[in-house]
């Protein structure tokens, strides 16, 4: 085991400027999403590598577009073989159940609309995109589950009810929040926010899944859709 031992530090020592010494340095997090992607491909820094890592992010459009993809999407819009599509799918995915798991163990409350803004806004407000995220809710307004279920640009994102629908209907929620981000930095809520809200409270209430609120999160501030009187009451 300690010869083991000295192997690897020596294999580590040989490449000072390697991803990997820094890595074990300064740890992960210090490295960029390109580095962490020349990681998981199997480089330590080469210019081939690191050139393939750069071109995988640009055609996913960042991590959350990565996600998104899925290993059969990254491998088939990129150069990458399957075992690397692989690699970054499972790495995501990774991410993605630590956050949900945490949040289990965390148990957040989400029953008032300071609770939503306190979760949402960090995560949402400063992205210069737009998001859609679904809060799925136990029957106690704790948060069961939370996923983005539609992504887009500066101006907005498409979204039908089935986007919502379907996966707060597959994780059992009592109820639902909708929140997504303005990147305009202005939280007021859009006509097309009012239309669709309206469209996806009747829907909820057909299938008995109640939509307890829409919020809007922006560098700006916060908006809610039932304090608007778009909703009912929360929680009602």
């Amino acid at each position: 085991m300690q010869l083991e031992l000295i192997t690897e530090e020596t294999l580590i020592a040989s490449h000072s400027s390697s991803l990997v010494r820094r890595a074990l340095r300064d740890g992960v997090e210090a490295l960029s999403d390109a580095e962490l992607l020349t990681l998981l491909l199997g480089g330590s820094g080469s210019t081939s590598v690191s050139t393939r890592a750069r071109l995988l992010l640009e055609a996913g459009g960042g991590l959350a577009g990565l996600y998104k993809l899925g290993a059969h999407g990254i491998r088939a819009q990129t150069r990458i073989g399957a075992l690397g599509a692989a690699r970054v799918a499972a790495a995501l995915e990774l991410g993605r159940r630590v956050v949900d798991r945490q949040l289990d163990q965390q148990r957040v409350l989400i029953g008032s609309f300071d609770e939503v803004v306190a979760w949402a806004r960090p995560r949402l407000a400063p992205l210069e995109h737009e998001e859609v995220w679904l809060l799925s809710l136990d029957g106690r307004n704790g948060l069961k589950s939370a996923q983005r279920i539609a992504q887009g640009g500066l101006h907005g994102c498409a979204l039908t009810t089935r986007d919502v629908l379907r996966p707060a209907l597959r994780d059992a929620a009592s109820a639902i929040v909708l929140v997504h981000n303005h990147p305009s930095g202005d939280p007021g809520p859009s006509a097309e926010d009012v239309e669709m809200t309206r469209a996806l409270a009747a829907a909820c209430e057909v299938v008995g899944v109640p939509l307890l609120d829409h919020v809007v999160v922006a560098r700006g501030g916060a908006s809610s859709l039932l304090e608007l009187g778009v909703l009912g009451t929360l929680g009602a």
